[in-house]
């Protein structure tokens, strides 16, 4: 039933935001350049790599590294990626990742491989088991703020005692975390 919802709510969502793709895509063009889509490598369910969707923030050649660790990321991001990252819009593109079954709306986030230590963590508990969201548990209790083994913890909680419920109050919660722009860490600064 969750990816069945997952297909119907992705696609109308495309849909309905695609003024808002166009608008965003353009502000990312004009503002820095292409592409305009920024492709990376994820950690997804049964910690297979995909290939993540967004809209770029960051400046090309920037290294991979998770946010709250990228100490230059202030001098990185590009003029509009600020608002875009505040607003969450440069996560629109993933909508196309839970419409092909790499993602959830609800799930832990994605990391990117060289996030070791918490890759080893969510190995341990099995939080893999899963497809990664664009919003989880950990997000909506801290976001950047927490500690890996508090995510970890949180996320592991997740997969454990996941219901439909419990997944639309953490979608609900991520619109009101979103609209106040809470719990966002570039480069250890919030």
């Amino acid at each position: 039933m969750k990816r069945a919802l997952d297909i119907i709510m992705s696609l109308s969502a495309i849909i309905v935001l695609s003024p808002v793709f166009l608008i965003t895509a353009l502000i990312v063009l004009f503002s820095d350049g292409t592409p305009v889509i920024y492709r990376q490598k994820r950690v997804g369910k049964d910690a297979r790599l995909f290939t993540i969707y967004k809209f770029r923030t960051m400046k090309n050649g920037t290294r991979l590294a998770a946010t709250n660790e990228l100490k230059e990321s202030q001098n990185q991001i590009t003029s509009c990626g600020g608002f875009l990252r505040k607003t969450s819009l440069d996560e629109l593109p993933q909508l196309f990742n839970i419409l092909n079954g790499d993602m959830s709306f609800v799930g832990p986030r994605p990391l990117i491989p060289e996030e070791e230590d918490i890759h080893k963590l969510r190995l341990e508990h099995g939080v893999y088991a899963v497809r990664p969201g664009l919003t989880g548990l950990a997000q909506v209790n801290g976001r950047d703020k927490v500690s890996i083994e508090e995510k970890v913890r949180l996320d592991s909680e997740y997969v454990n005692s996941r219901t439909l419920r419990l997944d639309i109050k953490i979608f609900f919660k991520t619109f009101i975390n979103v609209l106040k722009m809470s719990d966002v860490v570039e480069g250890g600064h919030s």
